[in-house]
């Protein structure tokens, strides 16, 4: 017999997680913290929705930042997209790494 198991609500997880990332920094920064991830991973999804599209699509290059520009969708660099970001999450250093994939995305989002 397959073994059930039961996945917690959504606000549970991310109450856990907001616990865990709170735990060591003052609360006014936390907001920054928190909303700065909420953010990049908004970016990161509007990315790769594009980038499979361009992916498949005659003559578009998946790698041109102005293939997103000319929708209206932040460039993210290689170094700077989630799921490059989520295989780190567990490094000490991740703090670091995000902070260079949000200056990455600056740099190659001008306004």
């Amino acid at each position: 017999m397959a073994k059930q198991t039961t996945q917690e609500p959504i606000e549970t997880q991310l109450w856990k997680a907001a616990d865990k990332l709170r735990k060591n920094i003052d609360a006014a920064e936390y907001k920054h913290v928190v909303l700065g991830l909420v953010f990049l991973k908004y970016i990161s999804d509007a990315f790769e929705e594009l980038y499979e599209k361009l992916t498949n699509t005659e003559f578009a290059d998946p790698e041109d930042p102005e293939e997103y520009k000319a929708e209206g969708v932040f460039f993210v660099p290689q170094d700077a997209r989630w799921n490059a970001l989520q295989s780190q999450a567990r490094n000490p250093e991740i703090g670091r790494l995000l902070d260079q994939a949000m200056d990455s995305i600056e740099k190659n989002s001008p306004v």
